[in-house]
């Protein structure tokens, strides 16, 4: 089951769920160049350097939690079907 899941997640879920299609989701992603475009006026280019890597690396661990979030919530939900004989 979990190949299954994977190719879920990688094939659909992050192309459909990756696409910003919401006015909020709009506005965060502004927001985000914006302060990103502002950080890069202040730091120097080591700075800018570290903070890219720290981004990065925040990026990395999120995708991670939130890809085994989906995994859980998918174990659960199958697990809640077979107990409620559905």
């Amino acid at each position: 089951m979990e190949k299954a899941l994977e190719k879920l997640w990688y094939n659909y879920l992050l192309d459909e769920c990756g696409v910003i299609n919401t006015d909020e989701e709009r506005l965060a992603a502004r927001k985000s160049a914006e302060l990103h475009e502002k950080a890069n006026l202040l730091l120097t280019d080591e700075q800018k350097d570290a903070v890219e890597k720290f981004v990065d690396a925040l990026s990395n661990a999120e995708a991670l939690f939130a890809k085994k979030a989906f995994m859980k919530g998918c174990e659960f939900a199958v697990s809640f079907l077979r107990e409620a004989r559905f």
